[in-house]
């Protein structure tokens, strides 16, 4: 769990940079034409966050204060993964063809979002208090 944390945090902390980058000069006449830079610059942002949140719960799972609560971790791990997938992978594609029926699918992501911060509320409160 710890090292698919750290990779995969890393991974879409690599990818949000390099969608950013992306879409500020490779993709900046398309969105103009379009009006969707908002949408990818929310997707990028999104990325980004919750690619060093990822990287937070690995480290987190790795302090011996943690050991009951890593579980919940798992789970908050899982959920900022599918969630970043889902909403920032989601609002990226809709910037980049304008599918609007995709915008009803990006609260699901979102969802995973909140729900993998309810998980390291979890964690947090069942971690062993510091000695």
């Amino acid at each position: 769990m710890l090292r698919g944390w750290f990779i995969a945090g890393a991974l879409l902390g690599g990818l949000g940079v390099a969608a950013g980058a992306f879409g500020a000069h490779g993709l900046k006449a398309h969105f103009e034409a379009n009006g969707q830079a908002a949408n990818w610059e929310t997707a990028v942002r999104y990325c980004l966050f919750h690619a060093v949140a990822l990287l937070a719960v690995a480290v987190a799972a790795g302090l011996p204060e943690c050991t009951a609560c890593r579980g919940r971790l798992g789970a908050a791990g899982f959920c900022f993964t599918a969630g970043t997938a889902i909403f920032s992978g989601l609002l990226a594609i809709l910037a980049l063809t304008g599918l609007r029926i995709l915008g009803a699918v990006v609260p699901v992501g979102g969802a995973l979002l909140i729900a993998g911060w309810a998980f390291v509320v979890a964690a947090g409160l069942q971690a062993a208090p510091p000695r």
